[in-house]
C-alpha cells in the first residue's frame, strides 16, 4: 500500500471531519511517517491540492454517485477525495495509480468499500464529461470551478465585478512565494540576499518593501533555511510589512500593538525603533503570547514586553499614553487565501457579520490609550469593505479628536501580495 497516499488521506480526513488545520494535520504526519522527500512532496500537494478544491471536488464525486455523500463512511471519502483530485486536477499522476492505490486503501476499511470505491472511480474514467463545471460565468460556476464558496463569490461580484472576482480567485489558487522580513538589526538586505544566492536560491527584493525579500520556487523546510534559525530575517508577507512603515515609529517611544500574536509586526516595530523604547505586545491568547517571547527572542529585540490582555479592555491599563498604537484587528482573513489552504471553506458569511462589532469595540478602546497627535494604525487582511473602510468611517462618526491621514488597500490581483487594508489615523485633540 502506498504510504504517501495513505497518509493524504489521513489528513484530509482529519480536516474534514475532526476541523483539523491542514497546515498543521500536514506536519504532524510528516513527522510521524518515515517517508522520501518525493514522497513528502506528493503527500503535500495531494493535501493541500484536495482541501483547496474542497467543495467542488465533493461536486464532482456527487456526479458518480445515487445517493447523499453525507451517507458515506468519512473515512471512503477521505479517499475518494484524494484519488479525485489526482485524477482530474494532477495530469503527471496515472490514472491507474491512483484508482489501484485508492483499491488498496479502501480494503483497509472493508472489502465493500473497496468494490464500492473502485467502481466510483471506474465510472469517473469511463464518464470524465460527468465532471465538466458549468461555464456560464454564473457565481455557481465560478464558484466551482475556481474552489470558492458561493456565497463569497456572490460577494466578491457585487464588490469588485466578475472579472476582478476571478482574478482574485486565480491568486487565490496559485502558488504564494516565500517572504521575508530582513532583521535590520542584525544584518542587511544586500547580505540576505547574497547568501540565498549562494545557496542557489532565486531570491529578489520586494519593490514594495525595504526589508523584504522574495524567494520564488521550493526552498525545503523553512525550519531549515539558516538565515531563519539565527534570527536574520522573519517570515511575513510584503503587504504585511507596509504596517510598521505606516505606524513610522521612533526610537524611545511607548506603542502599543493591540492583536500581536505572532508577534511579526511587534519586532518589525522594534526594528524600527533601533531596538529602543518599549512595545506592549497584547494578546487575548495566553498560548500565543508564547510565540510572541519565540521570535523577541529569535531576532534579539529587548523591547518587546507581551500582555496576556483582551484590548476590548485596553484604555483600562494603558490610558492616555501610548505615542503610537497599532490595531491589526481580527478579520475574516479573506486576503489570505491562497496561504490558507482550508481557510475559504472554514468561513461563515454570518462570522463576517459579527466581526465588525468586534473590531469597533477594540478601536474604540485603543484610541483612549493614545496621547494627543499620536497615530492610530488600523490594519487587516481581508477584502471586506464591511471590515474595512465602513468600521474606519464608522469610528471616525464617532470620535472628532481622530483625524483621517490616509488609506492603502492592497489587491492580490493587482498588487500581487496579501489582501490587505491599512488606515492611518491621527488624534488632534
Amino acid at each position: 500500500m502506498d504510504k504517501a497516499r495513505a497518509a493524504a488521506a489521513k489528513v484530509v480526513f482529519e480536516v474534514s471531519e475532526r476541523g483539523a488545520y491542514s497546515n498543521v494535520a500536514l506536519s504532524k504526519i510528516l513527522r510521524i511517517e518515515n517517508l522520501s522527500d518525493i514522497d513528502r512532496r506528493f503527500v503535500t500537494e495531494l493535501v493541500y491540492g484536495t482541501v483547496k478544491t474542497g467543495k467542488s471536488i465533493d461536486w464532482i464525486i456527487s456526479k458518480y454517485i445515487s445517493r447523499s455523500l453525507k451517507k458515506i463512511d468519512p473515512k471512503v471519502m477521505a479517499i475518494l477525495r484524494i484519488s479525485f483530485f489526482q485524477i482530474f486536477f494532477l495530469d503527471r499522476v496515472p490514472n491507474f495509480a491512483a484508482v489501484n492505490e485508492a483499491v488498496e486503501l479502501a480494503k483497509k476499511i472493508s472489502v465493500g468499500s473497496s468494490k464500492f470505491v473502485n467502481a466510483v472511480l471506474r465510472s469517473a474514467l469511463r464518464e470524465p464529461n460527468k465532471a465538466k463545471f458549468p461555464t456560464n460565468d454564473t457565481a455557481e460556476s465560478i464558484a466551482l470551478s475556481m474552489f470558492h464558496p458561493q456565497w463569497l463569490i456572490e460577494r466578491w461580484i457585487k464588490q469588485f465585478g466578475i472579472e476582478d472576482t476571478k482574478a482574485i480567485c486565480a491568486v487565490d489558487n496559485s502558488e504564494p512565494p516565500l517572504t521575508l522580513r530582513v532583521n535590520t538589526l542584525r544584518t542587511s538586505r544586500n547580505e540576505i540576499l547574497s547568501s540565498l544566492k549562494s545557496q542557489n536560491i532565486n531570491a529578489m527584493p520586494s519593490k514594495l518593501a525595504d526589508e523584504g525579500v522574495v524567494i520564488k520556487g521550493n526552498v525545503g523546510a523553512l525550519d531549515d533555511l539558516n538565515i531563519l534559525q539565527r534570527g536574520l530575517c522573519q517570515v511575513q508577507d510584503e503587504s504585511s510589512m507596509l504596517v510598521a512603515h505606516e505606524l513610522s515609529p521612533k526610537p524611545g517611544e511607548f506603542v502599543i500593538d493591540c492583536c500581536a500574536a505572532p508577534g511579526g509586526k511587534a519586532t518589525h516595530i522594534a526594528e524600527l525603533m533601533k531596538n529602543s523604547g518599549k512595545i506592549v505586545a497584547i494578546d487575548i491568547h495566553e498560548h500565543k503570547i508564547k510565540q510572541i517571547k519565540s521570535n523577541a527572542k529569535r531576532l534579539g529585540i529587548k523591547i518587546i514586553e507581551p500582555l496576556f490582555f483582551d484590548a476590548r479592555k485596553i484604555s483600562e491599563e494603558f490610558f492616555n499614553i501610548a505615542d503610537r498604537v497599532l490595531i491589526d484587528a481580527p478579520c475574516s482573513g479573506l486576503g489570505v487565501l491562497r496561504r490558507k489552504a482550508d481557510l475559504r471553506w472554514r468561513k461563515r458569511l454570518d462570522e463576517l457579520k459579527e466581526l465588525p462589532k468586534l473590531q469597533l469595540e477594540i478601536l474604540e478602546s485603543a484610541s483612549k490609550t493614545i496621547k494627543v497627535n499620536g497615530t492610530l494604525i488600523y490594519s487587516t487582511c481581508t477584502l471586506e469593505n464591511a471590515e474595512n473602510e465602513e468600521v474606519v468611517n464608522k469610528f471616525l462618526n464617532d470620535h472628532e479628536n481622530f483625524k483621517l491621514e490616509h488609506t492603502k488597500i492592497l489587491l492580490p490581483h493587482i498588487d500581487g501580495t496579501d489582501g490587505f487594508f491599512i488606515a492611518k489615523m491621527i488624534r488632534s485633540f
